[in-house]
């Protein structure tokens, strides 16, 4: 756990890509669930989010 803090706070490619897997994951489940109208209304973004954050992270070093 300190190892992906330490990647977290040194922006490390790793931890941030596991974050970002995580904001993607939950907006498709957000998405998919038919019980809370709020969820699903805010998984677009979420999602977008997650994408996105995907997308720098991934030029961040090793």
């Amino acid at each position: 756990m300190t190892r992906f803090l330490q990647g977290l706070i040194g922006f490390r490619r790793g931890a941030w890509e596991i974050l970002a897997t995580l904001l993607i994951a939950v907006g498709v489940v957000m998405l998919m669930q038919p019980f809370f109208l709020a969820a699903f209304t805010y998984s677009f973004i979420v999602t977008l989010i997650g994408t996105v954050m995907f997308i720098i992270v991934s030029h961040f070093p090793d």
